[in-house]
C-alpha cells in the first residue's frame, strides 16, 4: 500500500513533542486521539473572531450561527444523515445517552424489554439499567462468544420478543476491538418492532458510517475519538426524534435538534469537530483516489471523507496485524480479541492483552516511564472484563494504534514489553 505516513504525521503537531529528549508514543488513542493542526487553528479563530452566543443578530453572533449550522452539516455528511436537523451535539456520548434515555423512557411501560450486551462500554449499558430501574423494565443480555470474541446472533433471536422496545449495542468494542454486524442486528430488531441505539465511539475513527444504510434509529459518537475536540454527537432518525418528548428549558426551541441541545453549546468545539471531518475529507481527496469509486453516489465531503477513512483503515489493519503478531511472540501474553490475519476487517486496531503473572497497571506504568502511553484496567467495559475473567485481576492492557502511528513505533513498544514483562513478574 502506498501510504504517505510523513504527510499524515505532519498534520499533527503533538507528534513531534519530546519530554526531556524522549519522544512520545501515543498508543492511548482509544481513550482520545491527538488533533490535527487544522482543528487547533479553526478553534482558535472561532474564539477570536466569532465568540458570541447564537441568535443575537449582530456580527459575531451571526458568525456563531453559521458555525453551528456548519457543524451539524459536517456531522450529517460524516454519518450520511438525511438532514443536519437529525444531528444533536453535546458534551460526549455518555452525557447524550443519559439525556436522551429520559425522553425514550417516556415511551416505555412497565414490563417492556431492553436488550443490552456483554460487549459494550458502560455508557451504552448503565443508562438503560438506570432507566429500567426507574420504570420497572426488563433487561436482557446478549453475550459474546469467549472463543471468537463475537456475537452469535442466533442468541439475539432468542432474546427478542413482542415486548422488546430497544436494542442497545456497540458498532465496535472499545476493549476487544471487535466490529459487530450492525446491519443484521438492526434488521432483526426492526423486524421485532424495536428501536436500535448504537455506540459508534470506537467505530467512527476507523470505518465510514452510513446511518441510512445501517438502518438504525440512534447512533452516537465522540469527536475526541476521531481526531477532534472533546465533544459528542447523537444522530437520531427524524421521525423517531420528533416523536419524543425532550427534557429542556421552556424558552428553548421546540424543533429538532435544538430541543435536545441543552443550554449554550460549545461553539469552538463544534468548529473543531467540523475541522476533524474536513481532515478526513482532505485525506480522501489527496491520497485516496482508488477508493472514490466505492462512493460514486456521494459528492464532495461525503465522498471524500468516506474514501479517506477507507484509505486510513487499510493502513491501520497493517498496524493491527503487526502488533498482534508481536504480542503473540511474547511469552505468556494472551491477546483478548480477534487475531486471525484474514479477519482484520472485522476488528478495529484497538488491541487488548493480558500477561501471565503480570498486573496490567504495572505494565502500563513501566511503559509510561518510557513515554509509551497505553491504558489498563476495564476501560469502562465492565461486562467485557468480567466475561474475560479479568475484572478482578486488574483488567487488561489496551494498546490503540491509529493511522498516524508507525510500524517502527510498534516495534519500539514490543521491545519495551519484552524487557518489562520479566521485571513485572519478578516484582
Amino acid at each position: 500500500m502506498n501510504y504517505d505516513i510523513d504527510a499524515i504525521r505532519d498534520q499533527f503537531p503533538s507528534l513531534s513533542i519530546q519530554d526531556e529528549g524522549v519522544a512520545r508514543f501515543y498508543f492511548d488513542n482509544p481513550g482520545g486521539t491527538q488533533v490535527a493542526r487544522s482543528v487547533v487553528d479553526k478553534m482558535s479563530a472561532c474564539l477570536i473572531e466569532s465568540n458570541a452566543n447564537v441568535g443575537g443578530g449582530f456580527e459575531t453572533s451571526d458568525r456563531a450561527d453559521a458555525l453551528v449550522a456548519d457543524a451539524h452539516q459536517a456531522m450529517a455528511d460524516f454519518l450520511n444523515a438525511a438532514s443536519p436537523d437529525e444531528i444533536i451535539i453535546g458534551q460526549n456520548m455518555t452525557t447524550l445517552t443519559l439525556h436522551i434515555s429520559r425522553s425514550i423512557g417516556r415511551t416505555l411501560r412497565p414490563g417492556d424489554e431492553i436488550i443490552v450486551t456483554r460487549m459494550d462500554h458502560d455508557a451504552n449499558i448503565a443508562p438503560w439499567l438506570l432507566l429500567a430501574e426507574d420504570l420497572n423494565l426488563n433487561v436482557k443480555w446478549l453475550p459474546f462468544n469467549r472463543e471468537t470474541f463475537e456475537f452469535d446472533l442466533d442468541e439475539l433471536d432468542n432474546l427478542l420478543s413482542e415486548r422488546t422496545r430497544l436494542v442497545c449495542f456497540g458498532a465496535a468494542s472499545n476493549l476487544l476491538g471487535t466490529i459487530n454486524d450492525v446491519k443484521t442486528i438492526c434488521a432483526k430488531a426492526k423486524a421485532a418492532g424495536a428501536w436500535t441505539y448504537i455506540d459508534a465511539v470506537q467505530f467512527a475513527p476507523h470505518v465510514a458510517i452510513d446511518v441510512q444504510d445501517i438502518g438504525c434509529d440512534f447512533l452516537a459518537c465522540s469527536a475526541y475519538k476521531f481526531f477532534g475536540p472533546h465533544l459528542g454527537m447523537l444522530w437520531g432518525r427524524r421521525e423517531v426524534l420528533e416523536s419524543l418528548h425532550p427534557y429542556k428549558v421552556r424558552p428553548a426551541s421546540e424543533a429538532i435538534p435544538g430541543c435536545f441541545e441543552t443550554g449554550t453549546q460549545n461553539h469552538e468545539g463544534m468548529v473543531g469537530m467540523t475541522a476533524a471531518v474536513d481532515y478526513f475529507a482532505w485525506v480522501g481527496e489527496t491520497f485516496a483516489q482508488k477508493f472514490h469509486g466505492a462512493y460514486e453516489q456521494f459528492q464532495g465531503r461525503r465522498m471524500y471523507a468516506r474514501a479517506g477513512l477507507d484509505y486510513l483503515f487499510a493502513y491501520e489493519k497493517q498496524l493491527a496485524g503487526h502488533l498482534i503478531d508481536g504480542l503473540q511472540s511474547l511469552s505468556g501474553v494472551n491477546v483478548q480479541g480477534i487475531t486471525s490475519k484474514d479477519a482484520l476487517n472485522r476488528r478495529v486496531p484497538t488491541v487488548a492483552f493480558t500477561a501471565d503473572g503480570a498486573a496490567p497497571a504495572s505494565i502500563a506504568g513501566m511503559l509510561a516511564n518510557q513515554n509509551i502511553f497505553v491504558w489498563n484496567g476495564d476501560n469502562y467495559a465492565v461486562e467485557v472484563a468480567k466475561t474475560l475473567g479479568a475484572y478482578e485481576s486488574g483488567g487488561v492492557v489496551r494498546i490503540g494504534p491509529v493511522h498516524y502511528n508507525t510500524i517502527d513505533e510498534i516495534d519500539r513498544l514490543l521491545l519495551a514489553l519484552d524487557e518489562i514483562l520479566p521485571k513485572v513478574r519478578a516484582a
